[in-house]
């Protein structure tokens, strides 16, 4: 029967990565949670507690993304694309590194989606104006989206998952991750650095006949807002408030002048919480309880480690990236939690946070943001090739995982 439990998230998610005829996810993984269900893979209880386990987490997705559109209509996008065009003072090196800054800020407060969606579109539009090749930008959009998503719990619904389990607060988690953060980015910097030089290279000819554009007004009560979410999601831990009501008050913030102003419609906010896509991941977890709670879920516990030695944590992430990139990081965040249960270290789970979270970077399936990014840099006309991802992957991935890895084990002597 575990067979046939693997042969169900294997059709979820190749279904995921085609969506034949755009259909949404949820058109696989509800007939094969009910499937689950019916072949006696999943008990109803043990599903209805999944769902339970799950359905804050889920909630919270849905606001962030409304919050990420609304941010978007209001103007916070193209003002950062102001600011990175004008900071690179037609300097292909310095628009890199604003970009990295705006990736690494984005992910980490409003999550990934906004970085590949919302942000690489800009980034995309700001190359072009400075006449410099849009490549490396938008890969590094595609590669800070994993990257940078391991600073906060709210940065990653893979980190969400896992917040749980772990029982740190808000801030003990950030606090225990902001060095990897740091690392893990730097060492991406440096890559792209060396990787991209080709496109990096600067023509002092070519800037001087770039036409500065007029800087975008900063919205300001739309950054204030942010900030105060942001915010908001510290200090709701030390209160026992589910960060799903914070993103929902920022969001209501933000829906007020965006909807009085005409910048975006209610039905337009509906659709950014994408509603099909929540009831995919919870439909995804009923699946995936079919395979942790056989002999495939037994051989994971076997081999995960059960001490937080830099060993440990080594082997942590380096299974958690290779599960990421075999049946994707969040089918593979639910299996590994279950694996571990509910005695596992807390740093063991930031390790597996560290390899389903830059282990994507290796393969196109590693993640859903990743396939989000191809599908908006091929509608922007900067279709992503295999061979330069793959490439970039390989150097990248071992080097950041080690050195987040290395990082997370001296913020744990801390």
């Amino acid at each position: 029967m575990s067979v046939v439990a693997a042969a169900l998230v294997a059709a979820v998610l190749i279904f995921a990565i085609v969506r034949p005829r755009g259909l949404p996810e949820i058109v696989a993984a509800l007939p094969a949670a009910v499937a689950a269900l019916l072949l006696g893979l999943v008990t109803l209880s043990d599903a209805r507690e999944q769902v339970l386990e799950l359905l804050p987490t889920v909630v919270f997705l849905a606001f962030i993304l409304v919050l990420a559109h609304l941010a978007d209509a209001l103007g916070v996008f193209r003002w950062a694309a102001s600011v990175m065009g004008r900071s690179a003072r037609g300097n292909p090196h310095r628009l890199l590194g604003s970009v990295f800054v705006a990736a690494a800020v984005t992910t980490a407060v409003l999550s990934l989606d906004a970085t590949v969606v919302l942000l690489t579109p800009a980034v995309i539009g700001a190359a072009r104006a400075l006449r410099m090749s849009p490549r490396p930008h938008s890969y590094a959009t595609a590669h800070l989206s994993n990257s940078a998503s391991t600073l906060l719990p709210v940065s990653n619904l893979t980190n969400l998952l896992a917040f749980t389990a772990t029982g740190l607060t808000f801030v003990h988690f950030a606090a225990l991750m902001a060095l990897p953060w740091i690392v893990s980015i730097a060492i991406e910097f440096a890559v792209f650095w060396v990787f991209f030089r080709g496109d990096l290279r600067h023509d002092p000819a070519r800037s001087e006949n770039v036409s500065v554009a007029e800087p975008v007004v900063a919205p300001t009560a739309a950054l204030v807002v942010l900030g105060a979410t942001l915010l908001g999601f510290a200090v709701a831990g030390f209160f026992h408030v589910e960060p799903f009501w914070v993103a929902a008050v920022g969001a209501c913030a933000l829906a007020v002048p965006a909807l009085k102003q005409g910048y975006t419609v209610p039905s337009r906010v509906l659709r950014a919480a994408d509603l099909t896509f929540c009831g995919f991941v919870l439909m995804l977890g009923i699946v995936v309880e079919g395979v942790t709670a056989g002999p495939i879920g037994d051989w994971l516990a076997s081999i995960l480690p059960g001490e937080a030695s830099f060993l440990g944590l080594l082997t942590t992430a380096a299974i958690a990236a290779v599960a990421s990139n075999v049946v994707n990081n969040l089918p593979a965040t639910l299996m590994l939690l279950a694996a571990f249960g509910s005695s596992a270290p807390p740093g063991l789970l930031l390790a597996m946070v560290v390899g389903v979270n830059l282990g994507p970077n290796l393969t196109y399936v590693g993640s859903l943001a990743i396939m989000l990014w191809r599908k908006v840099g091929a509608a922007h006309g900067e279709p992503a090739s295999l061979r330069t991802f793959t490439v970039l992957g390989l150097i990248s991935t071992p080097l950041t995982i080690l050195g987040a890895v290395a990082a997370l084990w001296l913020a744990l002597q801390v």
